[in-house]
């Protein structure tokens, strides 16, 4: 592939000064912790099993290869992507946001969580012996909280929601539909509609998927995007799902297409070259910055969602961004919270449920599912 380096602008070196602990960092870790504990607590005594705080359904779980494209610029052949040709095996989950298990009419943000196995490199201290590669995107390019302590407010309203009023929340999220109608027909788009539920009822594996937050890129900052690559795929965008009376209508939707249709998706990276434009402590700013292809993600046909492929991943996996190789450590205030958040529920769902959450190392046992 030939990349036009000569028109990307210099990155910028990490440097350690770029990340500012926010006020109240520990407190705010504590009470998101508190958050979601409560929402996995709520859907444990409704329903008898614990899920995760956030992005609690699936609606598809997927096996693939993860290529390293040839060639790439310096600047790019970075960490996991340091290795030309590299292939490695990947799991994919796609998810929706709510910590319940609500009806697919209610329509909110979309989900894709990557894990690559068998990744080489140097770990960070809690994740020595492992050996994994996460990363946890969104269907933005940006995160709705400029800060860690407004994303505890916004995991607070999940968690004073949940399992509250189901009836309603179809009726809410059908009328946020219909303003979000509106605002898109004047060439407009409101992330805050769609989170609330007004996210257009189309199908889930046409969409692009973005880290929001940045994560070390070796010597660099970056922000990660996963983009449909396919002519199959690509076709999706967009496309209209029918959830009338289908409450997992778009987990039907991924395991019709991925049982007739292989998936091929590319992975990109923008690297920060301006702190002024590109700051990493407020992941609402969308950098502006070129969209450079690093590597493929390749999905043969497949189920696309099992009840045994859940109990593997939903109960057995946790996609954390702390996950990590060293040189694609998360970088600042939403990244850092997390960190011992989802390590925090990990435990959690793994007491209730009696269940062992852990790191794969190979996928010898997704046959069995």
């Amino acid at each position: 592939m030939d990349f036009p380096t000569r028109h990307l602008q210099q990155p910028l070196p990490y440097d350690p000064s770029y990340e500012v602990p926010e006020e109240g960092e520990a407190d705010t870790i504590a009470g998101l912790t508190d958050a979601m504990h409560g929402i996995a607590d709520t859907v444990d005594k409704d329903v008898g099993h614990a899920p995760r705080g956030v992005h609690a359904k699936s609606h598809g779980l997927l096996r693939g290869e993860l290529r390293v494209l040839d060639n790439l610029p310096p600047d790019y052949a970075q960490g996991l992507f340091a290795h030309p040709g590299g292939a490695w095996p990947v799991v994919m989950r796609l998810s929706t946001t709510p910590g319940d298990f609500l009806d697919d009419k209610v329509s909110t943000p979309r989900g894709m969580a990557v894990k690559v196995i068998g990744v080489p490199g140097a770990r960070l201290q809690d994740g020595v012996g492992d050996a994994t590669q996460d990363f946890v995107m969104v269907n933005g390019p940006t995160f709705q909280s400029a800060t860690a302590r407004q994303f505890l407010g916004s995991v607070k309203l999940l968690a004073a929601t949940t399992d509250k009023a189901p009836g309603l929340k179809k009726a809410l999220s059908a009328a946020l539909r219909g303003v979000e109608k509106v605002v898109e027909a004047v060439g407009g788009e409101s992330a805050a509609l769609k989170g609330l539920g007004g996210h257009p009822e189309t199908n889930i594996l046409g969409e692009t998927f973005f880290t929001g937050a940045p994560v070390l890129y070796g010597r660099h900052m970056a922000k990660l995007s996963l983009a449909p690559v396919s002519p199959e795929l690509q076709a999706l965008k967009d496309q209209p799902v029918d959830l009338d009376h289908k409450p997992n209508g778009l987990r039907a939707a991924v395991v019709d297409f991925m049982t007739e249709h292989s998936a091929e998706w590319e992975l990109r990276v923008q690297l920060c070259t301006d702190l002024a434009t590109m700051p990493i402590e407020d992941s609402t700013v969308e950098w502006e910055a070129p969209w450079v292809p690093v590597a493929r993600i390749k999905a043969e046909p497949q189920a696309g969602w099992t009840h045994g492929l859940s109990v593997l991943v939903d109960d057995g996996m946790q996609f954390n961004p702390w996950h990590c190789i060293a040189d694609h450590r998360p970088l600042g205030s939403i990244m850092r919270v997390r960190r011992a958040v989802y390590a925090a529920s990990a435990r959690f769902r793994a007491e209730r449920n009696g269940a062992v959450v852990a790191e794969p190392r190979n996928l010898d046992n997704w046959r069995e599912h």
